[in-house]
Protein backbone atom coordinates (compact mmCIF):
# COMPACT_ATOMS: atom_id res chain seq x y z
CA UNK A 1 0.00 0.00 0.00
CA UNK A 2 1.20 3.51 -0.82
CA UNK A 3 -0.95 6.20 0.77
CA UNK A 4 0.16 9.61 -0.43
CA UNK A 5 3.94 9.54 -0.43
CA UNK A 6 4.16 7.01 2.40
CA UNK A 7 5.37 3.42 1.76
CA UNK A 8 2.89 2.04 4.27
CA UNK A 9 3.60 -1.65 3.71
CA UNK A 10 7.28 -1.13 4.53
CA UNK A 11 6.33 0.93 7.58
CA UNK A 12 4.53 -2.07 9.05
CA UNK A 13 7.84 -3.81 9.78
CA UNK A 14 9.38 -0.83 11.59
CA UNK A 15 9.34 -0.10 15.30
CA UNK A 16 7.13 2.89 16.06
CA UNK A 17 7.14 5.74 16.73
CA UNK A 18 9.67 7.03 14.21
CA UNK A 19 10.34 10.07 12.06
CA UNK A 20 10.06 9.71 8.31
CA UNK A 21 11.81 12.25 6.10
CA UNK A 22 10.96 12.79 2.46
CA UNK A 23 14.36 13.69 1.03
CA UNK A 24 12.91 14.47 -2.40
CA UNK A 25 10.63 17.12 -0.92
CA UNK A 26 13.53 18.56 1.06
CA UNK A 27 15.61 18.81 -2.11
CA UNK A 28 12.74 20.45 -3.98
CA UNK A 29 12.37 22.94 -1.14
CA UNK A 30 16.08 23.74 -1.21
CA UNK A 31 15.90 24.31 -4.97
CA UNK A 32 13.14 26.87 -4.42
CA UNK A 33 15.10 28.55 -1.62
CA UNK A 34 18.21 28.83 -3.80
CA UNK A 35 16.27 30.11 -6.81
CA UNK A 36 14.21 32.71 -4.97
CA UNK A 37 17.05 34.03 -2.78
CA UNK A 38 19.65 33.75 -5.51
CA UNK A 39 17.89 36.10 -7.90
CA UNK A 40 18.52 38.89 -5.37
CA UNK A 41 21.98 37.78 -4.29
CA UNK A 42 20.80 36.97 -0.76
CA UNK A 43 22.66 34.62 1.61
CA UNK A 44 20.71 31.86 3.38
CA UNK A 45 21.87 30.18 6.59
CA UNK A 46 19.81 27.18 7.73
CA UNK A 47 18.70 27.44 11.38
CA UNK A 48 20.15 24.24 12.80
CA UNK A 49 17.93 24.38 15.88
CA UNK A 50 14.94 23.34 13.74
CA UNK A 51 16.42 19.89 13.04
CA UNK A 52 20.01 18.72 13.45
CA UNK A 53 19.58 15.23 11.99
CA UNK A 54 22.99 14.54 10.36
CA UNK A 55 21.53 13.35 7.04
CA UNK A 56 19.37 16.44 6.68
CA UNK A 57 22.25 18.72 7.67
CA UNK A 58 24.52 17.07 5.11
CA UNK A 59 21.98 17.51 2.30
CA UNK A 60 21.41 21.16 3.21
CA UNK A 61 25.17 21.78 3.32
CA UNK A 62 25.61 20.10 -0.07
CA UNK A 63 23.16 22.61 -1.49
CA UNK A 64 25.43 25.46 -0.51
CA UNK A 65 23.52 26.99 2.38
CA UNK A 66 25.22 28.34 5.46
CA UNK A 67 24.35 27.44 9.05
CA UNK A 68 22.74 29.53 11.78
CA UNK A 69 23.77 28.05 15.14
CA UNK A 70 22.69 28.81 18.70
CA UNK A 71 25.13 26.60 20.63
CA UNK A 72 28.61 25.18 20.47
CA UNK A 73 27.11 21.77 19.85
CA UNK A 74 25.30 23.09 16.80
CA UNK A 75 28.54 24.62 15.50
CA UNK A 76 30.21 21.22 15.84
CA UNK A 77 27.28 19.48 14.15
CA UNK A 78 27.35 21.99 11.28
CA UNK A 79 31.08 21.56 10.73
CA UNK A 80 30.77 17.76 10.82
CA UNK A 81 27.95 17.94 8.25
CA UNK A 82 30.13 19.90 5.83
CA UNK A 83 29.09 23.52 6.33
CA UNK A 84 32.07 25.81 5.65
CA UNK A 85 33.24 27.72 8.71
CA UNK A 86 32.92 31.02 6.86
CA UNK A 87 29.20 30.38 6.34
CA UNK A 88 28.44 29.74 10.02
CA UNK A 89 26.84 32.43 12.19
CA UNK A 90 26.39 32.06 15.94
CA UNK A 91 23.48 33.55 17.91
CA UNK A 92 22.10 32.92 21.40
CA UNK A 93 21.63 34.95 24.57
CA UNK A 94 23.80 32.71 26.76
CA UNK A 95 26.97 31.83 24.87
CA UNK A 96 29.34 30.03 27.25
CA UNK A 97 33.04 30.81 27.13
CA UNK A 98 33.90 27.45 25.53
CA UNK A 99 31.32 28.08 22.81
CA UNK A 100 32.71 31.51 22.04
CA UNK A 101 36.23 30.10 22.00
CA UNK A 102 35.12 27.36 19.61
CA UNK A 103 33.70 29.98 17.27
CA UNK A 104 36.91 31.99 17.46
CA UNK A 105 39.11 28.96 16.88
CA UNK A 106 37.08 27.79 13.91
CA UNK A 107 36.96 31.34 12.51
CA UNK A 108 33.21 31.38 11.96
CA UNK A 109 31.68 34.13 9.88
CA UNK A 110 29.99 36.11 12.63
CA UNK A 111 28.76 36.24 16.23
CA UNK A 112 25.25 37.65 16.50
CA UNK A 113 25.65 39.50 19.80
CA UNK A 114 22.60 39.86 22.05
CA UNK A 115 23.80 42.08 24.92
CA UNK A 116 26.49 44.56 25.93
CA UNK A 117 27.70 42.07 28.55
CA UNK A 118 28.21 39.40 25.90
CA UNK A 119 30.07 41.84 23.69
CA UNK A 120 32.57 42.53 26.46
CA UNK A 121 33.20 38.81 27.00
CA UNK A 122 33.77 38.18 23.29
CA UNK A 123 36.20 41.11 23.20
CA UNK A 124 38.09 39.70 26.18
CA UNK A 125 38.27 36.13 24.86
CA UNK A 126 39.27 37.27 21.38
CA UNK A 127 41.97 39.42 22.94
CA UNK A 128 43.44 36.43 24.74
CA UNK A 129 43.74 34.66 21.40
CA UNK A 130 45.08 37.73 19.63
CA UNK A 131 42.24 37.72 17.07
CA UNK A 132 39.42 40.03 16.11
CA UNK A 133 35.87 38.63 16.28
CA UNK A 134 33.40 39.68 13.62
CA UNK A 135 30.10 40.61 15.27
CA UNK A 136 26.62 41.72 14.32
CA UNK A 137 24.45 43.40 16.92
CA UNK A 138 21.08 41.72 17.33
CA UNK A 139 18.58 44.49 17.85
CA UNK A 140 14.94 44.33 18.87
CA UNK A 141 13.19 46.40 16.19
CA UNK A 142 9.95 46.50 18.21
CA UNK A 143 7.96 44.91 15.39
CA UNK A 144 5.04 42.66 16.37
CA UNK A 145 5.17 39.39 14.45
CA UNK A 146 1.52 38.57 15.34
CA UNK A 147 2.43 34.98 16.15
CA UNK A 148 2.32 32.77 19.26
CA UNK A 149 3.60 34.57 22.38
CA UNK A 150 6.16 31.83 23.06
CA UNK A 151 7.80 32.26 19.64
CA UNK A 152 7.76 36.07 19.43
CA UNK A 153 11.22 37.57 19.87
CA UNK A 154 11.47 41.07 18.38
CA UNK A 155 9.68 43.18 20.97
CA UNK A 156 11.19 45.46 23.60
CA UNK A 157 12.48 43.90 26.85
CA UNK A 158 12.57 40.40 25.40
CA UNK A 159 15.38 38.18 26.66
CA UNK A 160 16.73 38.22 23.10
CA UNK A 161 18.63 41.09 21.55
CA UNK A 162 19.45 44.70 22.35
CA UNK A 163 16.68 47.25 22.75
CA UNK A 164 16.73 50.06 20.21
CA UNK A 165 17.01 52.63 22.99
CA UNK A 166 20.21 50.94 24.19
CA UNK A 167 21.89 50.75 20.79
CA UNK A 168 23.70 54.13 20.97
CA UNK A 169 25.38 53.30 24.29
CA UNK A 170 26.38 49.84 23.05
CA UNK A 171 27.95 51.38 19.95
CA UNK A 172 29.81 53.91 22.10
CA UNK A 173 31.09 51.11 24.32
CA UNK A 174 32.35 49.26 21.24
CA UNK A 175 34.63 52.16 20.40
CA UNK A 176 36.82 51.13 23.34
CA UNK A 177 37.08 47.50 22.22
CA UNK A 178 39.96 46.45 20.01
CA UNK A 179 39.13 42.77 19.46
CA UNK A 180 35.62 42.99 18.00
CA UNK A 181 34.68 44.32 14.59
CA UNK A 182 31.13 45.45 13.88
CA UNK A 183 30.15 43.97 10.53
CA UNK A 184 26.37 44.06 10.64
CA UNK A 185 22.96 44.26 12.24
CA UNK A 186 20.82 41.25 13.03
CA UNK A 187 17.06 41.03 13.65
CA UNK A 188 14.70 38.13 14.29
CA UNK A 189 11.11 38.99 15.18
CA UNK A 190 9.60 35.55 15.71
CA UNK A 191 8.65 32.24 14.18
CA UNK A 192 5.81 30.73 12.13
CA UNK A 193 5.00 34.09 10.52
CA UNK A 194 2.64 33.84 7.57
CA UNK A 195 1.49 37.47 7.46
CA UNK A 196 3.97 39.23 5.17
CA UNK A 197 3.04 42.60 6.69
CA UNK A 198 5.21 41.70 9.70
CA UNK A 199 8.23 41.39 7.41
CA UNK A 200 7.28 44.61 5.62
CA UNK A 201 7.25 46.42 8.96
CA UNK A 202 10.62 44.90 9.81
CA UNK A 203 12.22 46.14 6.60
CA UNK A 204 10.83 49.64 7.10
CA UNK A 205 12.20 49.74 10.64
CA UNK A 206 15.65 48.54 9.55
CA UNK A 207 15.68 51.23 6.85
CA UNK A 208 15.06 53.82 9.58
CA UNK A 209 17.79 52.37 11.80
CA UNK A 210 20.30 52.45 8.98
CA UNK A 211 19.54 56.11 8.34
CA UNK A 212 20.08 56.97 11.99
CA UNK A 213 23.39 55.09 12.08
CA UNK A 214 24.63 56.77 8.94
CA UNK A 215 23.92 60.19 10.46
CA UNK A 216 26.50 59.16 13.05
CA UNK A 217 28.93 58.06 10.36
CA UNK A 218 28.34 54.32 10.80
CA UNK A 219 27.62 52.01 7.86
CA UNK A 220 27.26 48.24 8.19
CA UNK A 221 28.31 45.72 5.57
CA UNK A 222 25.81 43.01 6.48
CA UNK A 223 22.10 42.97 7.29
CA UNK A 224 20.71 39.75 8.76
CA UNK A 225 16.92 39.48 8.98
CA UNK A 226 16.84 36.14 10.80
CA UNK A 227 14.15 33.64 9.91
CA UNK A 228 10.52 33.26 10.87
CA UNK A 229 8.77 32.35 7.62
CA UNK A 230 5.89 30.03 8.43
CA UNK A 231 4.43 27.05 6.62
CA UNK A 232 0.89 25.82 5.98
CA UNK A 233 0.38 23.14 8.64
CA UNK A 234 -3.22 22.60 7.53
CA UNK A 235 -2.60 21.61 3.90
CA UNK A 236 0.71 19.71 3.69
CA UNK A 237 -0.37 17.77 0.60
CA UNK A 238 -1.46 20.80 -1.43
CA UNK A 239 1.01 23.43 -0.17
CA UNK A 240 4.15 21.51 0.73
CA UNK A 241 6.61 24.38 0.14
CA UNK A 242 6.53 27.70 1.97
CA UNK A 243 6.01 31.01 0.16
CA UNK A 244 9.68 31.79 -0.33
CA UNK A 245 8.89 33.82 -3.45
CA UNK A 246 6.70 36.29 -1.55
CA UNK A 247 9.05 36.30 1.42
CA UNK A 248 12.24 37.31 -0.38
CA UNK A 249 10.31 39.67 -2.68
CA UNK A 250 9.21 41.74 0.32
CA UNK A 251 12.81 42.48 1.22
CA UNK A 252 13.85 43.10 -2.38
CA UNK A 253 11.01 45.55 -2.90
CA UNK A 254 11.27 47.54 0.32
CA UNK A 255 14.84 47.29 1.60
CA UNK A 256 16.98 50.37 1.00
CA UNK A 257 20.06 48.27 0.35
CA UNK A 258 23.34 50.16 0.21
CA UNK A 259 25.86 49.47 -2.58
CA UNK A 260 27.80 46.31 -1.82
CA UNK A 261 25.72 45.52 1.25
CA UNK A 262 25.13 41.80 1.88
CA UNK A 263 21.71 40.54 3.03
CA UNK A 264 21.28 37.35 5.07
CA UNK A 265 18.39 35.14 6.19
CA UNK A 266 18.13 32.26 8.67
CA UNK A 267 15.12 30.05 7.83
CA UNK A 268 14.70 26.76 9.66
CA UNK A 269 11.13 25.53 9.97
CA UNK A 270 10.21 26.56 6.42
CA UNK A 271 13.00 24.37 5.04
CA UNK A 272 12.61 21.14 7.02
CA UNK A 273 9.14 21.06 8.60
CA UNK A 274 7.20 19.87 5.53
CA UNK A 275 9.53 16.95 4.75
CA UNK A 276 9.12 15.25 8.13
CA UNK A 277 6.29 13.18 9.58
CA UNK A 278 6.01 11.37 12.89
CA UNK A 279 4.70 7.85 12.28
CA UNK A 280 2.92 6.24 15.21
CA UNK A 281 0.82 3.15 15.89
CA UNK A 282 -2.61 3.05 17.51
CA UNK A 283 -2.38 1.17 20.79
CA UNK A 284 -6.02 1.44 21.79
CA UNK A 285 -9.29 3.01 20.72
CA UNK A 286 -11.03 4.10 23.90
CA UNK A 287 -14.76 4.76 23.82
CA UNK A 288 -15.94 7.37 26.32
CA UNK A 289 -19.46 8.66 26.89
CA UNK A 290 -19.03 11.74 24.72
CA UNK A 291 -15.59 11.24 23.21
CA UNK A 292 -13.60 8.64 21.34
CA UNK A 293 -9.84 8.48 21.92
CA UNK A 294 -7.16 7.13 19.59
CA UNK A 295 -4.29 6.35 21.94
CA UNK A 296 -0.95 6.30 20.12
CA UNK A 297 2.46 4.93 21.04
CA UNK A 298 3.90 8.40 20.29
CA UNK A 299 3.63 11.12 22.89
CA UNK A 300 4.89 14.59 23.63
CA UNK A 301 8.29 13.06 24.29
CA UNK A 302 8.43 12.54 20.53
CA UNK A 303 6.63 15.71 19.36
CA UNK A 304 6.20 18.36 22.04
CA UNK A 305 4.86 21.23 19.91
CA UNK A 306 1.13 20.60 20.52
CA UNK A 307 1.66 20.40 24.29
CA UNK A 308 4.04 23.38 24.42
CA UNK A 309 2.52 25.76 21.86
CA UNK A 310 -0.98 24.37 21.25
CA UNK A 311 0.43 23.74 17.78
CA UNK A 312 -1.58 22.09 15.04
CA UNK A 313 -0.31 19.11 13.05
CA UNK A 314 -2.47 17.42 10.46
CA UNK A 315 -3.11 13.81 11.51
CA UNK A 316 -3.78 11.09 8.92
CA UNK A 317 -4.72 7.43 9.34
CA UNK A 318 -2.49 5.71 6.80
CA UNK A 319 -4.05 2.27 7.08
CA UNK A 320 -7.78 2.92 6.95
CA UNK A 321 -10.15 3.94 4.19
CA UNK A 322 -13.27 3.49 6.31
CA UNK A 323 -15.69 6.38 6.93
CA UNK A 324 -14.49 9.19 9.17
CA UNK A 325 -15.22 9.47 12.88
CA UNK A 326 -14.28 12.09 15.45
CA UNK A 327 -11.32 11.39 17.72
CA UNK A 328 -9.15 12.93 20.33
CA UNK A 329 -5.64 11.80 19.37
CA UNK A 330 -3.53 11.33 22.49
CA UNK A 331 -0.29 9.76 23.62
CA UNK A 332 0.75 7.44 26.46
CA UNK A 333 2.64 9.98 28.59
CA UNK A 334 1.47 10.36 32.18
CA UNK A 335 0.47 13.99 31.69
CA UNK A 336 -2.93 15.39 30.73
CA UNK A 337 -1.23 17.73 28.21
CA UNK A 338 -0.14 14.74 26.11
CA UNK A 339 -2.71 15.46 23.41
CA UNK A 340 -2.00 15.87 19.71
CA UNK A 341 -5.48 16.88 18.54
CA UNK A 342 -9.07 17.09 19.77
CA UNK A 343 -12.30 16.30 17.94
CA UNK A 344 -10.73 15.74 14.54
CA UNK A 345 -12.21 13.66 11.73
CA UNK A 346 -10.17 10.57 10.83
CA UNK A 347 -10.81 7.40 8.91
CA UNK A 348 -12.09 4.85 11.43
CA UNK A 349 -9.23 3.76 13.66
CA UNK A 350 -8.44 0.31 14.97
CA UNK A 351 -5.65 -1.09 17.12
CA UNK A 352 -2.49 -1.35 15.01
CA UNK A 353 -3.37 1.39 12.52
CA UNK A 354 -0.54 3.69 11.51
CA UNK A 355 -1.02 7.43 11.97
CA UNK A 356 1.10 10.16 10.43
CA UNK A 357 1.51 13.50 12.18
CA UNK A 358 2.46 15.73 9.30
CA UNK A 359 4.81 18.70 8.93
CA UNK A 360 6.84 17.52 11.93
CA UNK A 361 10.31 17.96 10.42
CA UNK A 362 11.01 21.07 12.52
CA UNK A 363 11.11 21.11 16.31
CA UNK A 364 10.09 17.46 16.41
CA UNK A 365 12.94 14.97 16.57
CA UNK A 366 15.34 17.66 17.79
CA UNK A 367 13.17 18.38 20.88
CA UNK A 368 12.47 14.74 21.77
CA UNK A 369 13.09 13.69 25.37
CA UNK A 370 13.32 10.53 27.46
CA UNK A 371 10.66 11.56 29.97
CA UNK A 372 8.93 8.47 31.42
CA UNK A 373 12.19 6.63 30.49
CA UNK A 374 11.01 6.34 26.91
CA UNK A 375 13.23 5.63 23.93
CA UNK A 376 14.10 8.44 21.58
CA UNK A 377 12.38 8.05 18.19
CA UNK A 378 14.48 6.75 15.32
CA UNK A 379 14.66 8.37 11.90
CA UNK A 380 14.01 6.75 8.52
CA UNK A 381 14.42 8.31 5.10
CA UNK A 382 12.57 8.03 1.82
CA UNK A 383 15.58 6.60 0.00
CA UNK A 384 15.52 3.53 2.30
CA UNK A 385 12.34 2.20 0.66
Amino acid sequence: MLKGKFPVDQFQALETPFYYYDLQLLQETLEVVKRESGQYGYHVHYAVKANANPRLLALIAQNGLGADCVSGGEIQAALEAGFPNDKIVFAGVGKADWEINLGLERRIACFNVESAAELEVIDELAGRKGVVARVALRINPEVDAHTHAKITTGLKENKFGINLSQLPQVLKRMETMSHVELTGLHCHIGSQITDMSAFRNLVIRVNEIQEELEKKGLRVEHLNFGGGLGIDYYHPNHLPIAAFDNYFAVFHTLLDKRPGQQVHFEPGRSIVAPCGSLISKVLYVKEGETKRFAILDAGFTDLIRPAMYDAYHRVENLTSDEPEELYDVVGPICESSDVFAKDIALNKARRGDLFALRSAGAYGEIMASRYNCRKLPRAHFSDEF
